[in-house]
């Protein structure tokens, strides 16, 4: 007798487990399953918290990313200058790009450090930055730091609503979004 798909599992090993108990007793898998169920919701979970039998990780935020590029230097001062972001240096030659909570570590084409992206391109990435500067401000910088804006201000949806953007290049043309949410 097939089993009733499983609606809840708290972590990989019950998920396997559950596997395990294709061949058992349908009514001694029904029980298991309806006591997880009960004692995850007396631990506090909702009865939705996990309803994919595969998800079991809840990713916060993003700590960093890396950036392949063609001359760390440019990037570095182009960053700076005009985002304001620091310059940071690890493991002793290593260079990253400190904003908020975040940085962006920055590999020389050629030259990445290991582990890496399977094709490292400069000009490939397509970032979005919000900032706390009201755009009209973010716009009078960008013209003061000789950046052309190629596109905006337009409306666009970022992660949590509606934001306003302007986009440009860095050095390595990557698409540069600078946003406030409205």
């Amino acid at each position: 007798m097939a089993l009733p798909p499983v609606q809840f599992f708290v972590s990989c090993e019950l998920w396997m487990f559950e596997r395990l108990l294709v061949s058992r007793d349908i009514e001694i898998h029904q029980n298991l399953i309806f006591s997880l169920k009960l004692s995850d919701l007396q631990n506090g979970m909702s009865d939705s918290a996990g309803t994919s039998d595969h998800t079991s990780i809840k990713i916060d935020h993003m700590d960093h990313l890396v950036l392949t590029v063609k001359d760390v230097a440019r990037t570095v001062d182009f960053y700076a200058r005009v985002l304001g972001m620091t310059e940071i240096t690890f493991k002793e030659t290593r260079k990253a790009l400190r904003f908020g909570n975040q940085k962006i570590n920055l590999h020389e084409a050629g030259k990445e450090f290991e582990p890496k992206a399977a094709h490292p391109t400069p000009g490939s990435a397509d970032l979005c930055f919000i900032a706390d500067t009201p755009l009209e401000d973010v716009i009078a910088h960008l013209k003061a730091c000789e950046v052309n804006v190629e596109e905006g201000p337009v409306v666009r949806t970022g992660a949590m609503g509606p934001i306003n953007s302007v986009y440009f290049r860095d050095p390595d043309t990557n698409l540069i979004e600078v946003s406030n949410y409205v």
